[in-house]
């Protein structure tokens, strides 16, 4: 399929966004028009629109601009709507993790499924390694949905189940527990952003910071 005008819209601060050119390089060699913005409001008419990496919430209006809407969410919808649902999972103790490419609608994360797969982990990735894997099946998530298109459309599947919800991560998610050991809270030390959310434990009336890096085999 040739010649479709694409729009990917991911938040101004998102992490994906080192990711992002990629799919943007990869999509203009198929011969696609791109734009790559960072506000909903912004959304042109067009074809498709990839929301990666955003927290915003498309209005009707916004919508109706575009023949699919479509996000990418790392759960098995409609279990794990909301937010941050990799590092909800990882905190759960899973390293089998659903990734799902679906279509927005204006109730929240409850649109048709088209595609969906699973990210595998060994249990000893931080991060930078848990969103390499989890944005790199984003973006061959995205470019299989254009390849297919439009005959996906046929095997788009309703959401069926029962709904359940992960709330907006904040700063204070990122306390340790100075009483519990480091094995226990690895799975947290594992989520943590060194730079914007990071580990900290409180002590003796005091707040240490705490950075998490792996050491490089030598």
């Amino acid at each position: 399929m040739q010649g479709l005008t694409i729009t990917i819209l991911s938040d101004s601060n998102s992490w994906i966004n080192n990711y992002i050119p990629d799919l943007v390089e990869k999509l203009k060699k198929k011969q696609h028009f791109v734009k790559w913005i960072h506000q909903a409001k912004e959304i042109p008419e067009g074809d498709f629109v990839f929301c990666l990496g955003c927290g915003q919430i498309l209005s009707s209006e916004v919508l109706k601009r575009n023949s699919k809407n479509l996000i990418v969410h790392e759960s098995a919808l409609p279990q794990g709507k909301g937010w941050s649902p990799l590092t909800w999972q990882i905190l759960e103790g899973n390293n089998e993790i659903p990734i799902t490419l679906f279509e927005a609608e204006e109730s929240v994360d409850s649109g048709k499924i088209y595609l969906q797969y699973v990210l595998k982990f060994k249990g000893n990735e931080l991060v930078d390694e848990l969103r390499k894997t989890q944005a790199e099946k984003s973006i061959e998530m995205c470019l299989e949905f254009v390849q297919q298109y439009p005959a996906i459309l046929e095997i788009g599947k309703e959401q069926s189940g029962d709904s359940t919800y992960y709330p907006r991560r904040k700063p204070k998610d990122s306390r340790l527990d100075p009483e519990r050991t480091i094995k226990e809270q690895f799975n947290l030390l594992r989520v943590v952003d060194n730079e914007r959310y990071p580990a900290f434990f409180e002590l003796n009336g005091e707040v240490y910071i705490l950075k998490i890096v792996k050491k490089h085999h030598q």
